[in-house]
C-alpha cells in the first residue's frame, strides 16, 4: 500500500465504528497517519489516532493509560537499551549485560501490564563492545525478550538508518503501509494475544517449503532438505515442526501433488520428519482451502485453530479468500526472513508447559483419522478466485529467436508433460526446419510475473507433439485457456500425441477433462471448434496477448 492507495482507501471509506488508539514510538510517527487510517478502514474501523511526542516513549510507559484507548508500541532495540541508539553515537561507558537486561525487562513488564500490543523491529545497531559475539548475543537476547511479551516481529529491512538520522522516522518510507497494517492487525485481532493459544494444527506445503525443489519434476534425488546448501532453510523449518509436534501441535500436509511422489522423500529415511509425524497427509490437485476445511471437520476443530504455511502467495491468497480465519504464513524465499517465520510459529503455538497428553496427541488423532482422506473435496468457487487474480497470458511464437526457456521446460518437466519425451535444441531445430511451430505462454497476475510457464511444439500436420507446463501454475486453468485459444485457429492444431507415463498424471486429468481418450491407432483428435466452445470460460479468465509478429 503506497501513499496514493492509502489516501484513496481513506477517501472512499464510508465510515464505521471508532477505533481510538495510541501509537508509541521513540522516533517520529506522524508519517504513518494516513497509512494507519487506511489500514483501519480495511478492517472496517474509523481510526482516531494519537501519537507520542518525539522521544517520550520511556516517560509514557510510566503514565496512566487513557481509558478506552488501544495502545501499540513500536519498539526498536534502543528503546530497550538506550545506549544502542544511533542518534546518540557510540557509548563511552563500559556496560554490563545484567544491567542492560534489567532495564529492558522493566520496560517490557510495564507494557505487558498495560495490555499494550508490541511490534518489535530488530534493527541493526552500533556495537557496544569490540567483541562481535557479545554484541550479537545482546541483540538475540532482546529479540527473545520481545517474544516473551508476544511481540509481533518485523523484518529488519523495515528500519532505515538514513531516514532515522535525517528526520527521526526509523521506518523506511517504502514500508510505511506494511507497518501500519501490522499495527492495526495487532490492535484489532484479539486472537493474536490469547490467554491460551488458539492454534492447534500446522498445515504445511511440501515443494519449496518442507524441502527445496519440486518432487514431481526433480525427483527424490533433486530435492534438498539436509543441513547444507540450499536445503538448510528447510532443514531448520523441519526441526521447528518436529519441536511443535513433540509439544502437542498436530502437523498435516496439504500439497498439490500425486500421493506416491509426495511420499517418496519420507521413505528415504534421512529427513528430520517422518510420515508418522503427520496426523494427515493430503496430496491431490484439489483446492487447498477445501482440504483444510475437510480436515477441520474431521478433527472437529474450528478453522481459527489452523496455521497454514506455503511458499506460494497465490495459494495463501486462495485460502485467505475461502477460509479467512485460518492463520497464513509464507515460507521465506531466503534465510533473511526465516527468524520471523519461526518467531510467528512460536507465538501462535505458545506453550507454557507440555504434558504427556500433548506428547501423545498426534497418535490419538491418527487413530481417529485412519481412513479419512478428503480426496474429492472441491473447494469454493475456483473461477471467482481466479478472476480476482487479474491474469494475463502472453502467447508467443518461438519458432525463431530465443527458445532457451522452452527447451528447459521440455527437458525438466515431468508432471505436466504430454508424453514424457525429452528434446534437445538440435532436435527441436530439426522439427522447426520441417515445418513445426514452437509456441509458449507467459503468465502474470496481480502478484507479479511467473515467467514463461508453458511450451507446445506443433508439427506441420497440426499435431501437438510436445506440451509441457510448469507445476507453479497448476490449478490456474492455463492449459485449458491456451489450448482453447490455439485450437480455435483450425490451421494450428488438430491432434495431440498423448502418452501416459508414470509421472504425468496431471496430463491424464487434463486429457480426461477434454473429453477424449488416447486412441489406439494414433494421437488424440482435437476438434478446435468444440474445444474453443467448451473452454471459453477458461479463456475469459485471462487477458490474452498474442505475439503480433506471428501469423495465427
Amino acid at each position: 500500500m503506497n501513499f496514493l492507495q492509502a489516501h484513496a482507501i481513506v477517501k472512499a471509506f464510508a465510515g464505521g465504528p471508532a477505533l481510538p488508539f495510541l501509537v508509541g514510538m521513540s522516533g517520529t510517527a506522524e508519517p504513518l497517519s494516513v497509512f494507519l487510517s487506511a489500514a483501519a478502514a480495511q478492517h472496517g474501523y474509523e481510526a482516531t489516532l494519537r501519537f507520542l511526542p518525539f522521544n517520550t516513549l520511556q516517560q509514557a510507559v510510566h503514565e496512566s493509560r487513557a481509558p478506552d484507548e488501544h495502545e501499540c508500541f513500536v519498539l526498536m532495540p534502543w528503546d530497550l537499551v538506550p545506549e544502542l541508539d544511533w542518534r546518540t553515537g557510540l557509548s563511552r561507558t563500559e556496560l554490563q549485560e545484567p544491567e542492560l537486561q534489567a532495564r529492558a525487562h522493566d520496560l517490557l513488564r510495564r507494557l505487558a501490564e498495560r495490555g499494550a500490543r508490541v511490534v518489535y523491529v530488530p534493527a541493526p545497531c552500533p556495537p557496544l563492545w569490540l567483541d562481535p559475539l557479545r554484541n550479537a548475543s545482546l541483540l538475540q537476547w532482546l529479540l527473545g525478550a520481545a517474544l516473551q511479551v508476544r511481540a509481533t516481529v518485523t523484518d529488519e529491512s523495515v528500519f532505515s538508518l538514513r531516514s532515522y538520522l535525517a528526520s527521526g522516522l526509523p521506518i523506511d518510507t517504502t514500508q510505511l503501509g506494511a507497518v501500519a497494517s501490522v499495527i492495526v492487525s495487532a490492535i484489532t485481532d484479539t486472537t493474536r494475544f490469547p490467554e491460551s493459544p488458539s492454534a492447534k494444527v500446522l498445515v504445511t506445503d511440501l515443494d519449496n517449503t518442507l524441502w527445496s525443489g519440486i518432487i514431481g519434476d526433480d525427483g527424490v534425488e533433486g530435492i534438498a532438505y539436509r543441513p547444507e546448501g540450499k536445503g538448510y532453510r528447510h532443514f531448520i523449518y523441519q526441526t521447528a515442526l518436529r519441536r511443535l509436534r513433540e509439544s502437542g501441535v498436530l502437523l498435516a500436509v496439504v500439497s498439490k501433488n500425486d500421493e506416491q511422489p509426495a511420499l517418496a522423500p519420507f521413505a528415504v529415511g534421512d529427513m528430520v520428519l517422518d510420515r508418522a509425524d503427520f496426523v494427515a497427509f493430503y496430496a491431490s490437485w484439489n483446492a487447498k482451502s477445501a482440504q483444510i476445511r475437510a480436515l477441520a471437520e474431521q478433527l472437529n476443530l474450528g478453522l481459527d485453530a489452523f496455521v497454514f504455511v506455503d511458499d506460494n502467495p497465490v495459494e495463501l491468497a486462495e485460502v485467505e479468500r475461502e477460509l479467512p480465519t485460518v492463520h497464513r504464513l509464507q515460507f521465506p524465499s531466503s534465510e533473511k526472513a526465516l527468524p520471523t517465520l519461526l518467531a510467528e510459529l512460536t507465538r501462535l503455538f505458545a506453550r507454557a508447559a507440555i504434558t504427556d497428553e500433548d506428547r501423545e496427541r498426534t497418535e490419538l488423532y491418527q487413530r481417529r483419522l485412519q481412513s479419512a482422506v478428503p480426496s474429492a473435496a472441491s473447494g469454493g468457487d475456483v473461477y471467482a478466485f481466479l478472476r480476482e487474480l487479474d491474469m494475463t497470458m502472453t502467447i508467443r511464437d518461438r519458432s525463431t529467436g530465443d527458445r532457451t526457456r522452452a527447451i528447459q521446460l521440455i527437458n525438466k518437466t515431468n508432471q505436466f508433460n504430454l508424453n514424457g519425451r525429452r528434446l534437445d535444441d538440435s532436435e527441436v531445430s530439426a522439427q522447426l526446419a520441417a515445418g513445426s511451430r514452437l509456441l509458449t505462454a507467459t503468465l502474470s497476475d496481480r502478484t507479479g510475473s511467473h515467467g514463461e510457464v508453458l511450451a507446445a511444439l506443433i508439427d506441420n500436420a497440426g499435431c501437438i507433439t510436445s506440451m509441457v507446463m510448469s507445476c507453479r501454475v497448476f490449478q490456474r486453468r492455463v492449459e485449458f485457456a491456451f489450448l482453447a485459444w490455439v485450437a480455435a485457429r483450425a490451421s494450428l492444431v488438430r491432434s495431440a500425441d498423448y502418452v501416459e507415463t508414470d509421472r504425468n498424471a496431471p496430463v491424464g486429468r487434463f486429457v480426461s477433462e477434454l473429453g477424449a481418450a488416447n486412441a489406439e491407432d494414433g494421437p488424440l483428435r482435437i476438434d478446435g471448434e468444440a474445444i474453443a466452445a467448451r473452454f471459453a470460460r477458461d479463456v475469459a479468465l485471462f487477458t490474452i496477448v498474442a505475439d503480433e509478429s506471428a501469423s495465427w
